[in-house]
C-alpha cells in the first residue's frame, strides 16, 4: 500500500465525516424546529395543556438531540480510528 493510497483513503474520510456532520447537523436542526413548531401549535390551539406539552416536548427534544452525538461519535472513529486503512490493506494483501 503506498502512501498516496493511504493519503487518498484519509481525505474521503475526512470529506465523508464533513458530510455526516452537516447532514446530522441539518437533522437536527430541522427536528428542533418541527418540535417546537408542533409543541406551539398545540399551546394554541388548547392552552390549558401547556404543562403537558412543553413536558412532551423536552423529552422528545432531548431524544431527538442525542441523535447527532451518535453520530459525532461515529464520525470520531472514522477520523482517529480509521477502519477502511486496516481493510484496504488486508484486501490489498490478499491479492
Amino acid at each position: 500500500m503506498t502512501p498516496d493510497m493511504i493519503a487518498m483513503i484519509y481525505a474521503y474520510t475526512a470529506v465523508g465525516v464533513g458530510v455526516i456532520l452537516a447532514a446530522a447537523g441539518l437533522g437536527s436542526a430541522i427536528g428542533w424546529g418541527l418540535i417546537c413548531a408542533k409543541t406551539l401549535e398545540g399551546i394554541a390551539r388548547q392552552p390549558e395543556m401547556r404543562p403537558v406539552l412543553m413536558t412532551n416536548m423536552f423529552i422528545f427534544a432531548g431524544l431527538m438531540e442525542s441523535f447527532p452525538f451518535i453520530i459525532l461519535a461515529f464520525a470520531m472513529w472514522f477520523l482517529f480510528a480509521n477502519p477502511f486503512i486496516g481493510a484496504t490493506a488486508a484486501a490489498i494483501g490478499a491479492l
